[in-house]
């Protein structure tokens, strides 16, 4: 009790007068900043919604508490007129994220206006949801992605440019040296994914990288 006494004596020295006083909301957003510490995601912010709150400034707050799973807080505020009082309610962290901007099918491939940013409650995204556009756009779908949701990571993949059953070129360089043949893809592939493609005059199964759509290379 001391203690407290005394943090609240330095505080209310700190902040004489009522120039110093600060919108109660951003004080707590602070203080539930501090709280997250590095675990904070770059986009984080606050949406603080008070459950007994009858002021909106406060020159410091002394004490404060909160629960990161729940989003509750308490804190004990110094108002200016220099009286201690108890606020608490929800500081709900929310992150910036894409979004479909309409359904997306599978195949479809993500551009730029497919996605519009969004902020929602850190809750709702998960911990497999992509986060920054620039790991969206040139996507190809693969899960359903629905209007205003969160994108999981597991529900996009690299564009695919070879699909399983198609003839492709198979490339064999080795400096000025160039020998080519046709071959089947056994499987699906992304531009730099190694792929295993049946070689239609040997008939074959070598190894290869999909380097463009058609074309597959052996590499050395």
């Amino acid at each position: 009790m001391k203690k407290l006494l005394l943090s609240i004596f330095l505080a209310c020295l700190a902040f004489p007068t009522t120039g110093n006083a600060e919108k109660l909301n951003v004080l707590i957003q602070e203080k539930a900043a501090e709280t997250y510490g590095v675990t904070l995601p770059d986009t984080g912010d606050f949406n603080i919604i008070f459950q007994t709150a009858t002021v909106e400034e406060a020159l410091a707050i002394s004490a404060f508490w909160m629960d990161t799973n729940t989003s509750q807080f308490a804190a004990n505020i110094i108002t200016q007129d220099g009286i201690v009082r108890r606020v608490a309610g929800l500081a709900v962290l929310t992150v910036q994220v894409p979004v479909p901007v309409t359904r997306m099918l599978p195949d479809a491939i993500i551009a730029k206006q497919d996605i519009m940013i969004q902020r929602l409650p850190y809750s709702r995204v998960g911990a497999y949801a992509v986060i920054k556009a620039k790991d969206v756009i040139g996507k190809q779908v693969r899960r359903l992605l629905a209007k205003g949701r969160p994108i999981m990571t597991q529900s996009i993949m690299n564009q695919r440019i070879i699909d399983r059953g198609d003839i492709v070129e198979i490339q064999y360089v080795d400096g000025i040296l160039k020998v080519t043949a046709p071959g089947r893809a056994l499987s699906d592939a992304y531009r730099g994914q190694e792929i295993k493609i049946v070689n239609l005059i040997g008939n074959k199964t070598v190894m290869a990288i999909a380097t463009d759509e058609g074309l597959v290379e052996i590499i050395r």
